[in-house]
């Protein structure tokens, strides 16, 4: 889970000020945003990868630490950049990944709650044309909804994470959305509420 933004903003940008005498510090932002960089990077990798190209953000955020501003924004989405543009690296893989899952067929399971296997066929019914709706996205638009969907990022965090105008990150995201809506036959499963992003 992320760390409130009201504490962890503030107190992120001076653990990494600090960082730059007693590096140990880092470990803080470390220890804070490493599990949800983690299920990101999983989200789109799958959890083959994950660990070296989350180890990999943090590795990179170190070494550039120093070059941290944090009047260009917060570290968390800072993180979420860099962890993009790895994932930008397998980009080929993660296209694969996509179709592979297009591919599979759900599975029905019953074993005795209702309920739950109900909810679970539901999803999974779904997952081969979410996958291959995702595989047929731009790679900007895919990097909008994934972050937003994801990470859980507002819209002024994304921005920050690829470096690229608000307004750019609202269109990329209604054209990711309109796209998804269109090869899901009309339901939106990004359920993302604007006023929280907006």
């Amino acid at each position: 889970m992320t760390a409130p933004p009201d504490v962890a903003t503030d107190d992120d940008a001076a653990v990494i000020e600090q960082s730059w005498h007693e590096p140990d510090r880092f470990a803080v932002i470390y220890d804070r945003y490493f599990p949800e960089i983690y299920r990101y990077v999983a989200a789109r990798l799958g959890r083959d990868v994950a660990d070296d190209i989350a180890a990999e953000t943090f590795y990179a955020a170190f070494r550039k630490r120093d070059r941290f501003d944090p009047a260009r924004g917060a570290v968390r989405p800072w993180l979420y950049g860099m962890a993009t543009n790895l994932v930008g690296r397998h980009r080929r893989d993660e296209g694969r990944r996509y179709a592979a899952l297009a591919r599979v067929a759900p599975e029905s399971r019953a074993d005795g709650h209702e309920a739950r296997v109900a909810a679970r066929v539901a999803a999974e019914g779904v997952r081969p044309q979410l996958a291959g709706a995702l595989a047929g996205l731009p790679e900007g638009d895919r990097d909008v909804l994934l972050l937003v969907a994801v990470g859980g990022l507002r819209y002024e965090e994304v921005a920050q994470a690829l470096e690229i105008p608000p307004g750019t990150v609202g269109s990329r995201m209604n054209r990711a959305r309109r796209k998804l809506r269109e090869a899901l036959g009309g339901t939106d499963p990004t359920h993302a509420e604007e006023d929280s992003h907006g």
